[in-house]
C-alpha cells in the first residue's frame, strides 16, 4: 500500500502507522488525514492485526494542523473550521478511541494542537524524554479540539486542563508522566523499542478482553454505578464463552503460558 504522507506496515500482529511529513512537523493536511482514514481502516478490518502504533517521522510527533493547506487571510472569507472538525479529525479520534484493539502512540518529538489531542486519544502514550505537549490552540484564538477537551481534564483534573488549554504553556514529557497525562517517559534512543515491545506484547494476550476493557473505562466517567456494573455484567457473560477465557484458565491450571488467539 503505497503512501505520501504517512508510512504504514503490519507484521506479526502488529500495525505501525508513522505521520511522515517530517519538514513540516508532520502537521495534517488533507491529503494526510485521506490516507490515515485508508490505514485506519485496514487496521478496523484486519483480524490478523492485534494492536496499533502511532508514530511520527523525523524530530516531531505531530504540530496539528498545517495551517498553509488552508486558505485563511485577514480579508478572505472565513474558513468553516466546524466542518474540518467534522470531516476530518472527529472521526479520526473516534475510529482510535473506539478501536477494539489497543493503541500505543510513541511520541517521538513535540506534539501541539490536534497532534496533542491525537496522542491523547490512545490507549497507552509513551514519550521521548524530549518529547512535549502544548495546547497551541488558545495562541490562534481557538479550543481544543479532536476528543482535547474531553481527554484532557479526564487525564489530569480540571484546574491543569484549564492552565494548560488557557495558557498554552509547553508541557515536558517528564512532567507529562508524573500528571498523569502519559504513561511512561522513556530516553529518546529507547523510544521506538519500548513501543514495538509493549505492542507485541499485546499482540499475544486476549485481544477482545482488551478492547472491552478500553470499552468499558471510557464508558465508567459518564455512567452510573448501576449502569456500569450492568455493562461488565454484560461483558463478562459475552469473554466467559470465548477461546481466550477457556484457554486462559487451562494455562493457568496447566502452570504453561497461555496462547491466546484473540478470539
Amino acid at each position: 500500500m503505497g503512501f505520501n504522507t504517512i508510512e504504514f506496515t503490519a507484521d506479526a500482529g502488529v500495525a505501525t502507522l508513522t505521520l511522515n511529513r517530517p519538514g513540516a512537523l508532520n502537521s495534517f493536511t488533507m491529503e494526510m488525514h485521506g490516507e490515515v482514514r485508508e490505514a485506519m481502516t485496514q487496521v478496523t478490518n484486519d483480524a490478523t492485526i492485534r494492536c496499533l502504533i502511532i508514530t511520527g517521522a523525523g524530530r516531531g510527533f505531530c504540530a496539528g494542523q498545517d495551517l498553509g493547506d488552508r486558505a485563511v487571510s485577514a480579508d478572505g472569507a472565513p474558513p468553516d473550521l466546524g466542518e474540518s472538525v467534522e470531516k476530518n479529525y472527529n472521526p479520526l479520534i473516534r475510529s482510535i478511541m473506539n478501536l477494539p484493539k489497543p493503541v500505543i502512540c510513541a511520541v517521538n518529538g513535540v506534539a501541539a494542537g490536534a497532534g496533542s489531542s491525537l496522542a491523547l486519544a490512545c490507549d497507552i502514550v509513551l514519550a521521548a524524554r524530549s518529547a512535549s505537549f502544548i495546547q497551541v490552540f488558545c495562541k490562534i484564538g481557538l479550543v481544543p479540539d479532536s476528543g482535547g477537551s474531553w481527554n484532557l481534564p479526564r487525564a489530569i483534573g480540571l484546574a491543569r486542563a484549564k492552565g494548560l488549554a488557557m495558557l498554552g504553556e509547553r508541557l515536558c514529557a517528564d512532567t507529562a508522566a508524573e500528571w498523569g497525562l502519559i504513561w511512561r517517559c522513556v530516553d529518546d534512543e529507547n523510544l521506538q523499542e519500548e513501543a514495538q515491545k509493549m505492542a507485541r506484547y499485546f499482540a499475544s494476550q486476549p485481544t477482545r478482553a482488551l478492547g472491552r476493557i478500553k470499552k468499558l473505562l471510557h464508558e465508567s466517567s459518564t455512567n452510573t454505578l448501576y449502569e456500569q456494573t450492568e455493562l461488565e455484567k454484560e461483558a463478562m457473560q459475552e469473554l466467559g464463552q470465548s477461546e481466550d477465557y477457556r484457554e486462559g484458565v487451562a494455562a493457568f491450571k496447566e502452570k504453561r503460558p497461555a496462547v491466546f488467539k484473540g478470539a
